[in-house]
């Protein structure tokens, strides 16, 4: 299990938790990083640098383990926001920054002097050989399946992992569709260094989110999902509901990023998740839904992980019967 990527990170599985905006709290990061994966906190759920920083420091309290801080820098995102995010995790030497939105690469080199690793995720290889080339650590390519935002181009995640073994010498962590240990085996077969999974770290006991999406997960299938903002190119994969649905109608009308956005505010829908409101929210999820079984704690779900892992792979070495 071990890998030259979670080597350099110090982390006992080549495992990463999504960024999951809203959700990634200390208490849930603490909770992967606990049981040897990378926990991740969202620096977008706080209003300035120093709730960031009291948000890390809480973080060291519950886990003596790697975690990371989620950066998303969107194209037309609060630069001045951006830097106090940036500040904080430079100022605590978090271990890990991982950005996605835009380039790091104003920030490269203040990251690197203070000994943080930068993970770039990126939905195209052209994305990450560009991140390759401003300097940072590792990128993470998501397929068209992941939950979020799979950029325009509709490539699934293995081929474009085929492709990226090919073009690129940094570690590559595999996103999209991944959830158990055999896909973890299966990323690792073809080269990646780890996965990011987000879809299946929400339906855990210690996902802060309302149980009532987590139960909807569960009863799901892979076809339970749908884009929309595809007119604005900037798609998002989510559940399949009225809310969804309503979206996916006003872009079919025309409508453009204002109207739509009373709708899919991240700030609305995080009441809504918290609520429970299944049909009237936003929520991002992945095709890999259709696979997910169970509500699991994390440190079980890490158990789960680790011996599908190896019994794929000790079935790769010693041949199929």
């Amino acid at each position: 299990m071990k890998t030259k990527f979670s080597s350099m990170l110090g982390i006992e599985y080549p495992v990463i938790q999504g960024g999951l905006q809203w959700l990634a709290t200390a208490e849930f990061c603490a909770a992967v990083s606990n049981q040897g994966a990378l926990g991740m906190i969202n620096a977008t759920i706080h209003e300035d640098k120093e709730s960031l920083k009291k948000e890390i420091a809480k973080t060291r309290e519950l886990t003596g383990k790697p975690f990371g801080v989620n950066i998303s820098m969107l194209p037309h995102g609060d630069d001045k926001l951006i830097g106090q995010y940036m500040q904080a995790v430079i100022e605590e030497k978090v271990p890990v920054v991982e950005t996605s939105g835009r380039s790091p690469e104003a920030w490269i080199a203040d990251l690197k002097e203070a000994g943080i690793k930068i993970i770039h995720k990126v939905p195209a290889v052209r994305f990450a050989l560009k991140a390759q080339q401003v300097g940072v650590d590792a990128v993470t390519l998501v397929g068209y399946e992941c939950g979020g935002h799979p950029g325009p181009d509709n490539v699934a995640t293995l081929p474009m992992l085929s492709r990226a073994m090919q073009e690129l010498s940094i570690p590559v962590i595999a996103g999209g569709g991944i959830g158990c240990g055999n896909g973890l085996a299966a990323a690792l077969s073809m080269g990646a260094q780890a996965v990011v999974m987000g879809t299946r770290f929400v339906a855990t006991q210690e996902c802060p989110i309302h149980k009532n999406f987590k139960d909807w997960i569960v009863r799901s299938k892979e076809t339970d999902t749908m884009l929309i903002m595809q007119s604005l190119r900037n798609p998002m994969r989510v559940l399949r509901n009225p809310a969804a649905e309503k979206v996916a109608q006003m872009e079919r009308a025309g409508a453009g990023l204002n109207e739509l956005m009373p709708i899919i505010s991240g700030k609305i829908n995080r009441q809504k998740w918290m609520d429970g409101d299944i049909e009237g929210s936003i929520f991002t999820i992945g095709q890999i839904v259709g696979m997910i079984t169970s509500i699991l704690p994390v440190q079980e779900l890490m158990q789960q992980i680790k011996l599908e892992a190896q019994t794929s792979i000790a079935g790769l070495t010693q041949g199929h019967t």
